[in-house]
């Protein structure tokens, strides 16, 4: 299914060939006409690629055609990447390159000549290629469509809770439920009632609403919710539950059972409890027997429920105490009107009859499955043009045989319709497990890193162009969960049907290693491991793009050969291991685009060699704690767009830092000794800082920074934040602040007040002596999102927040007064934020 991301893959080929950089260096190693030649052979067979990828699930010639293109053009972008690397290096050679290295560089394999035979020779074998395969594309009849004209009608975003306004025809299943889990069972066993049903039928929506609604709430003062999927291991489990009772994500993987177990206990005495265990698959009696005995033994009180959604009735058997509650198919009346909801604009169906009429045909062949029409009825939001309703109503793919475990069509249907470019993106996904939480940041990486994202349009930044994407694939309810907090930042996750979806049509090309399926397909390009055993079991293709290692990887000599034998790697992600040092062969990884040491904390020293890397946008170093200095010639990594910093050392490398003009984001944590940043350089491109858990810093160096747009301190107690009078901080334009255990924070910084009509996001969590915030925050008209989190003094927020008319999400915890004022619905103060669009206000207390 890999061959549907090749239009997406000729299309940037051909753009990077049409590159100056690459027009230049092809001219200086006089290959200049091959490369046109291969060019002009690709446009070619790009233009008729959109119809081959309709043609190719009836056509196996078809198909394998397709396969030595994706070849080809892997290969070739190989090659055309290779002299963006050389025109990287050479430019650093010629900027900063002593004599001694420019003689040396003629002595040694990357001299100018040898080079050039090197090159021309790739460069005739990929022309070759390009002549052979284009010819072929005459023997499929196929159409030519130079221009992928797909785009998704985007629509006003939703939120991390279930808007049950959007819930239809499940009223009567929500109350049974209910109405199960408030009732008396007069006895001291833990009662389980599972909810079963197809994917796809709303089984998690369902159990949303019930875990949110007010009688279960005010019945259950400890909720709980864990998402299981295929992990039932038991260790997992518990960290899980803890985590969720916790309201914390606290590092609990170094505890063993008994461990947990104590902590379980602890947790749970004498509270009445409910917690729901999410897509449940385990059908092994014992293990559930298992957990459920820890569980039972610690139940504090009468009346505690579990709640588990699953697909499979064998494992509803293993785990129920009462009847399972079997969730039925949508009736064709709710049918309709969800599909209408998603389909049109308030009150806009009445208008296009016809357009109606087709889609009561289509209704019907979606099988009452809430995902699959809100999933089609999006894909249709604002298509006015008959064609494209009676396109997804004739479509063949209704037609074709199910099972059980198949795609559902009209998810398919939906990712058919999707743009070339973002099928690309789309498939990233299948990287990681179902339940994972993504961040815009985390896809930015990604997708960037491997070339996926389209060319910005004039003033568009990629954080612009990764916000657009994730909004096409929510408009079409692909994600979900997604919380939107301004200035580009999000997370979400998939329904695990989609994620289904994403491994499918990724398989062969992108690839997510487990226990039970430990063979690497033989082309793949992406690889993710789950399990640190798993490395060196199997060998990995030498043309890899992608290796993401899993937590805790101790396997040195997997990594040495990898790294000496992988030359082509764009992403390289290595956190949480055990390794003291990398192999000095890293440096031979030019076309590496990420490099991910995160939370290495065995991690002494890193090769100079990594200074080589030109190519490298992303190099994450915090968490690394025992890192005694910084590489040599970092100033030499010109393409750098992300710097993440934890360093031992005293001093910044300022003067090596301010040759990276294209960075944009630093990050600097866990830095103990370090007393400066910044000093006497500028970083004008620089729009993101993070600053976090440096104890000796004193203050912030804004003069250097002066378009910065998000700013987040936490733990730096020396830093001060009156009005730096050497530079006018009030000229700061802020579009996201966060503040974090910062206790010399007692009221607000004055200076915010120049972000009044930038600023979209606040944060502020553990500021012990915060008393108040301003009044002048409501003039904050920009303003999308506040979070408020452990911030005992303060008391009351500025009466006038109802002139902040963009304000959509507001997040209070461990704020005990704020929560009582401002409790939903009961609190004094609530009126005074009840027309903020999503309110979490979470106590304690209050739910005691």
């Amino acid at each position: 299914m890999a061959e549907s991301l090749l239009f997406s893959l000729a299309e940037s080929f051909i753009g990077k060939v049409a590159s100056r950089a690459v027009e230049e260096a092809s001219l200086a190693f006089g290959v200049y006409d091959h490369l046109l030649d291969i060019k002009n052979k690709a446009s070619l067979i790009k233009a008729v690629l959109l119809d081959a990828e309709q043609k190719q699930r009836k056509n196996h010639l078809l198909r394998e055609w397709l396969q030595q293109i994706k070849c080809v053009f892997n290969d070739a972008e190989d090659v055309i990447d290779d002299f963006e690397c050389e025109a990287l290096r050479k430019h650093v050679v010629n900027t900063s390159g002593s004599i001694g290295r420019k003689v040396r560089r003629y002595c040694s394999s990357s001299n100018p000549l040898v080079y050039r035979l090197k090159m021309a020779h790739k460069i005739k074998d990929i022309k070759e290629r390009f002549i052979e395969v284009a010819a072929d594309r005459l023997n499929f009849g196929l159409q030519i469509n130079e221009s992928d004209n797909r785009v998704v009608q985007r629509r006003e975003m939703t939120h991390f809770h279930v808007n049950e306004s959007n819930v239809i025809g499940r009223e009567h299943d929500k109350q049974q439920i209910i109405d199960l889990l408030l009732q008396d069972d007069g006895d001291k066993s833990l009662s389980v009632i599972p909810i079963v049903g197809i994917g796809g039928l709303g089984k998690t929506t369902l159990a949303k609403c019930v875990f949110n609604d007010k009688s279960v709430v005010d019945s259950f003062p400890l909720k709980m919710w864990v998402c299981v999927s295929d992990d039932f291991e038991l260790k997992h489990l518990l960290i899980k539950i803890l985590n969720s009772a916790s309201a914390s994500n606290s590092n609990q993987e170094n505890f063993d059972v008994d461990q947990l177990q104590s902590h379980l206990r602890n947790k749970l005495f004498g509270q009445k409890f409910l917690l729901v265990l999410d897509d449940v698959w385990n059908k092994d009696r014992a293990k559930w027997e298992e957990l459920k005995d820890i569980i039972q033994g610690v139940a504090g009180t009468e009346g505690s429920k579990v709640l588990v959604t699953t697909r499979s009735h064998n494992v509803a058997d293993v785990m129920r105490t009462t009847s399972p509650h079997i969730l039925k198919d949508l009736s064709e009346k709710d049918s309709l009107s969800v599909f209408v909801k998603w389909a049109f604009k308030d009150g806009e169906a009445e208008k296009y009859t016809e357009l109606v009429e087709i889609g009561k045909e289509i209704v019907q062949k979606c099988g009452g499955l809430p995902l699959a029409l809100r999933t089609l009825g999006s894909s249709l939001f604002k298509k006015v043009d008959i064609k494209d309703w009676e396109f997804v109503r004739d479509n063949e793919i209704w037609n074709l045989p199910q099972k059980e475990d198949d795609i559902l069509p009209a998810i398919k249907l939906s990712y058919d319709q999707l743009p070339s470019y973002l099928k690309s993106c789309f498939a990233c996904f299948s990287l990681f497990e179902k339940d994972f939480v993504f961040s815009n940041f985390h896809v930015t990486e990604l997708w960037a890193a491997l070339g996926f994202l389209p060319s910005p349009k004039k003033g568009q930044t990629i954080d612009d162009i990764v916000n657009q994407l994730l909004h096409d694939l929510m408009s079409i309810s692909f994600l979900q969960d997604f919380v939107d907090f301004g200035n580009n930042a999000c997370i979400f996750k998939l329904h695990d049907l989609v994620h289904d979806l994403a491994l499918y049509v990724a398989k062969d090309e992108f690839q997510l290693v487990k226990l039970h399926n430990k063979k690497i397909f033989e082309n793949v390009l992406h690889l993710s491991f789950i399990e640190n055993d798993l490395l060196g079991q199997t060998s990995v293709p030498t043309r890899l793009r992608t290796i993401l290692f899993p937590i805790g990887a101790n396997n040195k000599a997997f990594l040495y050969t990898l790294v000496s034998r992988c030359k082509f790697l764009r992403i390289l992600q290595i956190t949480n291991s055990t390794y003291v040092s990398l192999p000095q062969s890293i440096g031979k990884l030019k076309h590496l685009r990420c490099l991910n040491l995160e939370f290495n904390k065995e991690l002494k020293s890193l090769p100079n060699s990594v200074c080589k890397l030109q190519n490298l946008h992303i190099l994450k170093l915090n968490g690394c704690t025992n890192l005694q200095t910084l590489p040599n010639g970092i100033g030499n990594l010109i393409s750098l767009r992300q710097l993440h910093i934890t360093t031992m050392q005293s001093n910044f490398p300022d003067k090596e830092i301010a040759k990276l003009t294209s960075l944009e984001f630093i990050s600097v944590s866990s830095c103990d000794y370090l007393e400066s940043l910044f000093e006497g350089i500028q970083l004008p491109n620089l729009k993101m800082l993070m600053v976090i858990s440096c104890g000796n810093l004193k203050s912030l160096p804004f003069h250097a920074i002066p378009n910065l747009e998000s700013l987040g301190i936490d733990s730096c107690n020396k830093i001060k934040f009156s009005l730096n009078h050497e530079y006018d901080i009030s000229n700061l334009k802020l579009k996201l602040l966060g503040l974090g255990s910062l206790p010399q924070l007692v009221s607000f910084p004055q200076w915010l007040q120049g972000c009044v009509t930038t600023l979209q996001s606040l944060e502020l969590c553990n500021c012990c002596n915060l008393e108040e915030l301003p009044e002048w925050l409501s003039t904050l008209i920009c303003l999308k999102a506040i979070e408020i989190l452990e911030c005992p003094k303060l008391v009351s927020l500025p009466d006038n927040l109802h002139q902040l008319k963009n304000l959509e999400y507001l997040y209070i915890e461990g704020c005990d007064e704020l929560c009582r004022r401002y409790h939903p619905k009961v609190g004094k103060d609530w009126h005074k934020i009840s027309h903020i669009k999503q309110v979490i206000i979470k106590s304690p207390e209050l739910e005691d």
